[in-house]
Formats: C-alpha cells, structure tokens, sequence
C-alpha cells in the first residue's frame, strides 16, 4: 500500500478551502486532483493550493493516481458520487450527511463492504481536542453515571452569510440534515448509540430572502422543516433534549451538556476542533474549566481522511466511519418520522462509540 495516499477532491466550493489548506500538510495523504461543475472553480481552488490536474468528475473518479475521494458536493449529489467512486475501486470520504435518504446510504456501505472498500463521512471534529476532553472525563467517571443532556443549535439561517444558500432549504437540507450530524456525532461517540427518538419539526416559512452578496434580494422557496425538537433515547439510559433550527435570532441556551449522577459536563460546540470543557460540581457550587487533552484544537477538517487513510495503511477500523454517519441519518430520519407519524421511532442500526485518537496521534 502506498503512502502517502492521493485524494481526489470532487467540489470545490466554500468548504473545500478548508479542507484543502489541512490536506497539504498532513502527511498520509496528497491531494492529487480537483473537479467541479464549475471548470473555473476548480482551476482557482487546485491554483491556490498547488494541485497539478484539474479533471472532469468522471476522469478523476477513474484516474489511477486517485486513491480516496473526497466528495464535498451538495447534499443531493453524495450518493450518486460516492457509489461511482467505489465502482471505480475509490475509498471515499463524503462531507455530511452521508447521503440524503437511508437506502442509499445502506447501498453505499453494502457496495464498499462487498468490494473491500472505506467509506467515511464528516464531521471529524469528534477527534479534535474539545470532544476527546470530554469524552476522556465521561469514560472517567467525572460526573457518575450519565442520566441526560440537552444539545442546541439555534441560528436565523443561512442565507446571510452563504453565497449560494439554496441547498440548505432543499431536499437534504434543513438544520438537522445541516447542523445535526455535528450534535448527533457528538452525542453518539460520548453517550453511545440511540435505541429510539421522537419529536416534532415545522416549516416556518414558505421562502426565505438572501442577504448575503452576490445574490441578495434573491428568495429561496423552503422545502424542509427549519424548526426541529426531538427527543432521543440512548441504549445506554440517557435521555437528551435536542433542538435544532434556522429561525432563532437570538437566544440565551448551553451547547451541550450531560448530566450525570453526581455533576454534570458542558461539552465545547461540536462544530470545533477546542473547547471550553467544563464541570459543575456542587460541592463546589460552581462550574470548572478543565485542562484539555493534547490534540487538535485549531479548524483541523480533513483530520478524518487523513485518519482514514492512516487506517487503511496500517489495516486497523477508521473512526469517522460509515456505519457512525449511516447511525446519525437514521437518528436525523427518525426524528422527521416521528413528527410526521405522532410516535416514537425506533432506530434499525446501531455502531460503536470508537476508540478515542490517542492524543499524540499526528495526520
């Protein structure tokens, strides 16, 4: 096996940059090629970083010298891209969420299972040095036994700041498809997998206006529920409020927090790589900051490929892996079911919580 591993990058769009800026300076993998609907796009993303070949989504899928693909295209096109690169004998690598309906999801796994393959789906921010505090302290015994816990993601939209918002109130959009896998990946690696949820979600409003340049004034006509709460039940015995949506303007609520038997964790937004990770304590009477473990605290996205590409190397599992993404879309379904349906939904998958990175693990 060679190593470093070539990453093909299919999408070149806001979030490529990102991941871009880490994938040149880990060492266990090398972009190698860029594609994009948009050729221009592409050419100015694989100028900025040095990548030597702009190709066309199909000449990259097949190239030889492409041994993962990292597939950062819109929610609507990850199924389709990610079945053809494991055709092509690809790992892949989606952003979130995995693919937009369940089925194809468990097609995807099924095909990289019969063909040998890796699939892994962001977020990756579980490994960064904010979420691996917290979950040392829970696995500690920090605060007893884990009984609760509530997570949070309130936002007016974001049509302000995006430049091409459309997606995010489409099919496969919305803020739990959004936002959701950050809270839900989260919660699955520190508490363990869900046994059932419910919950309720509404469409506020039928079309949204952009704000953001270049296309302020413009409207987007919704498609999703913008406004969900949800309840979910972990095999382990927690219970955990969640609330996600996109027509809070402003609000006053924790990011995440456990409670446990004896004190209770605030767990550092999901979306990052640091804290703060902090723990109330009543004989104390008030909350503590603690020390975070050694590990990635700046924006390290990207960290899960190059973990992926360390695992197929050395032949051991991946942590930001299919089976936990195909987990947290059943989550993020259910919770739709359940609203539509008045009832609880009871989860059909199930995954492990992994194994922490040790904190002096390097890309």
């Amino acid at each position: 096996m060679k190593d470093p591993l070539g990453v093909g990058i299919v999408g070149c769009g806001s979030i490529s940059g990102i991941y871009l800026k880490n994938l040149t300076a880990f060492g266990r993998v090398r972009p190698v090629a860029c594609a994009d609907l948009d050729p221009d796009r592409a050419r100015w993303r694989a100028g900025e970083f040095g990548i030597g070949r702009v190709l066309e989504t199909e000449a990259l899928l097949g190239d030889p010298g492409v041994d993962i693909v990292l597939n950062l295209t819109t929610p609507d096109a990850h199924a389709a891209i990610a079945l053809a690169a494991l055709r092509q004998g690809k790992h892949v690598y989606n952003e979130k969420p995995l693919t937009i309906e369940l089925e194809e999801a468990r097609r995807l796994l099924a095909e990289a299972e019969a063909r040998g393959l890796r699939v892994g789906c962001a977020p990756d921010t579980f490994l960064g040095a904010g979420l691996a505090t917290s979950r040392r302290l829970l696995d500690e015994g920090a605060i007893g036994e884990p009984i609760g816990g509530c997570a949070f993601f309130v936002c007016p939209g974001h049509e302000s700041w995006h430049p091409d918002p459309d997606f995010y109130y489409q099919r496969g959009g919305g803020p739990l498809l959004d936002m959701g896998p950050y809270y839900l990946t989260a919660l699955v690696t520190l508490l363990g997998p869900v046994r059932r949820v419910t919950g309720s979600a509404r469409r506020s409003l039928p079309r949204r206006t952009i704000t953001s340049e270049p296309r302020r004034g413009q409207t987007i006509e919704v498609e999703v529920p913008t406004h969900v709460a949800a309840v979910l039940d972990f095999v382990s015995g927690p219970v955990v409020s969640l609330m996600v949506s996109f027509d809070v303007h402003g609000a006053r609520l924790p990011i995440i927090e456990i409670y446990g038997t004896e004190r209770s964790l605030a767990v550092p937004d999901p979306n990052m790589f640091d804290g703060p990770v902090e723990i109330f304590d009543p004989q104390v009477g008030h909350w503590m900051a603690r020390d975070l473990v050694d590990g990635y605290r700046e924006n390290s996205r990207g960290l899960g490929v190059a973990e992926m590409a360390d695992a197929i190397v050395s032949g051991r599992p991946h942590r930001a892996c299919g089976e936990l993404a195909l987990h947290v879309l059943e989550i993020m379904h259910a919770v739709h079911t359940a609203s539509e349906t008045g009832r609880h939904a009871e989860l059909t998958t199930t995954c492990s919580r992994g194994q922490p990175l040790a904190a002096d693990w390097r890309a």
